[in-house]
């Protein structure tokens, strides 16, 4: 189907289903871990962090933390066994 094809609701569909992707993922890398203003520029670096980042926010999604803000706060109060249990590996 061509965008000349498509009615304006299927187009607006589309258009609101990329800001589900903004504001689960990329809204709560930066206001969450203050992604935009890392200071980690060189190399890898920025897309190493991007990928722990996701491993910690679905770890967390995954355990039923719909906030993760509070989900690392929790995880941070044993911050020697807690997050190993999250990620199976204590």
């Amino acid at each position: 189907m061509s965008s000349q094809e498509a009615s304006p609701q299927r187009l607006g569909q589309l258009a609101r289903s990329q800001w589900i992707i903004e504001n689960r993922l990329h809204f709560v890398r930066d206001s969450t871990f203050g992604e935009d203003a890392s200071r980690i520029h060189i190399g890898h670096g920025p897309e190493n962090m991007a990928t722990l980042r996701n491993l910690a926010i679905n770890t967390l999604r995954q355990h039923g933390y719909r906030n993760i803000a509070a989900g690392l706060r929790h995880a941070s109060y044993e911050p020697f066994t807690r997050p190993l249990d999250l990620l199976g590996i204590a």
